[in-house]
């Protein structure tokens, strides 16, 4: 299998949700996601995000789980990313990765990698994959 490269720029959403019950009264945040990809990756995503900001300044985390559908480099088709990622005092640490055996479509066997850059504002992802 060949690693692929897929870039380009994407638009987020994200909805403030209630905690459950059970979270309520925590310093957690529960958001809804929705975004829409552009470049080699044209396509659309929804999902869950669970965070903490830390009290120190520059230091959270957060785990999310989206569901993008569209085509990738031609390919048509879904998969799910996990998202586990943390900030250290303005430091980001990203892990976002293809849930395995997530992919319908076109994009059965997908497996890859996603690294979200943020420049003045503007969001762009990395996705480096194989099929």
């Amino acid at each position: 299998m060949t690693s692929t490269q897929a870039n380009g720029p994407f638009e987020v959403k994200l909805n403030p949700e209630s905690l459950s019950d059970l979270a309520a009264g925590t310093d957690f945040g529960r958001m809804s996601i929705s975004k829409s990809f552009h470049g080699d990756l044209v396509a659309t995503s929804q999902g869950e995000m669970l965070s903490f900001r830390s009290s120190v300044q520059g230091s959270a985390g957060y785990v999310a789980m989206e569901t993008v559908t569209g085509t990738l480099h031609g390919r048509t088709g879904s998969f799910v990313l996990q998202h586990s990622s943390t900030m250290t005092r303005g430091v980001p640490e990203q892990s976002i990765t293809v849930v395995p055996d997530s992919a319908t479509g076109e994009l059965v066997g997908l497996v890859g990698r996603m690294v979200i850059n943020i420049v003045e504002g503007q969001h762009s992802y990395q996705f480096d994959y194989t099929l």
